[in-house]
């Protein structure tokens, strides 16, 4: 959520802004790579950081609804990344031609929810053992695919994957895509929190 003097958008590498929330009684600073915000409600600490994660495990409606029920979960959008085409439409995507998946991102308060609790929930929410298929959905859009932001998400999420595996808990094997963070482009509003609008509570396969 955007507050008019109190966020301030800085550019990082990945084109993925992290989110610092600043007491009122701190000075302002920036970085390369984060956003900086004052916040009125904060008074037991002079800054938080707030870290963004991005999945693609289907149709993007009942992931965003299953991320958005999740205790330190700060905010979620629903785009498209993956692909070759610039800022893609919804139907450019359905051609199954721009390459690009379906996915959500995350930004969530690491202080109440770290990275292997949302990849616990990624793994919980969709099959990993599909081919470019969720359910009834086929295409490469509704692939499985954690996208990284950081070298440590990367090994986390290789490590959870590897875990998964030796469980045995799946007869065919897992599928999952893990790759560097590209340009996030945000689907149209329509989209966006589907579900929560309709009143429904999630759509995900398992």
């Amino acid at each position: 959520m955007e507050l008019p003097g109190f966020i301030h958008p800085i550019s990082r590498p990945s084109g993925l802004p992290v989110l610092i929330f600043c007491s009122p009684d701190q000075p302002m600073t920036r970085s390369p790579d984060r956003q900086i915000t004052r916040s009125p409600i904060l008074h037991s600490a002079p800054w938080r950081v707030m870290e963004t994660a991005t999945f693609g495990a289907g149709c993007f409606w009942g992931v965003e609804a299953t991320f958005r029920q999740t205790p330190g979960v700060v905010s979620t959008s629903v785009g498209y990344m993956g692909g070759t085409l610039d800022n893609p439409t919804y139907q450019d995507v359905c051609t199954d031609k721009t390459g690009h998946a379906e996915a959500v991102q995350v930004v969530y308060d690491p202080s109440k929810l770290s990275y292997d609790d949302l990849l616990k929930i990624f793994w919980q929410n969709h099959d990993p053992t599909t081919l470019n298929r969720q359910g009834p959905d086929i295409g490469t859009q509704y692939r499985s695919v954690i996208f990284y932001h950081t070298p440590e998400q990367e090994a986390a999420a290789k490590a959870s994957k590897q875990a998964l595996e030796r469980t045995g808990a799946f007869k065919r094997p897992i599928v999952t895509e893990i790759v560097p963070a590209s340009s996030f482009w945000r689907a149209e509003d329509y989209h966006q929190q589907y579900l929560e609008k309709r009143g429904l509570a999630h759509c995900h396969i398992i």
